[in-house]
């Protein structure tokens, strides 16, 4: 079992950066893939992005590819998402969650473990 908390998020103005951290307790996280997701009011849940057990691979959807960078830290037991050109649309609360074992989905429904959230605000 792993418990997961996000920390970073904040408001900003359109065009700037931010930085996501989740924090993982327990001594397996490297077993997890982990992955951030991020909801908007009123919208259901999307997947941002993905990072293998290693950190060799990332996945990003389409809406932050090229903006957006995951990475992890096994050592730490952390990982980070760095968010570049936020724009407003990018306003959501963002998740981190975490999938033992080695594959890797773009569902949320197979994670089986979820930060709390941290709002993130980008203003035009």
């Amino acid at each position: 079992q792993v418990q997961l908390v996000e920390s970073g998020g904040g408001s900003v103005q359109a065009g700037g950066s931010l930085r996501l951290s989740c924090a993982a307790s327990g001594r397996t996280f490297s077993m997890y893939v982990m992955a951030w997701f991020r909801q908007a009011p009123g919208k259901e849940r999307e997947l941002v992005g993905t990072i293998t057990r290693s950190g060799a691979t990332t996945y990003y959807a389409d809406s932050v590819k090229g903006r957006f960078t995951t990475l992890r830290d096994n050592a730490k037991n952390t990982v980070h998402l760095q968010m570049n050109s936020l724009k407003p649309e990018d306003t959501a609360v963002y998740y981190c969650a975490a999938s033992y074992g080695s594959a890797w989905y773009l569902e949320a429904v197979k994670y089986d473990y979820w930060g709390q959230g941290t709002q993130v605000t980008v203003s035009s």
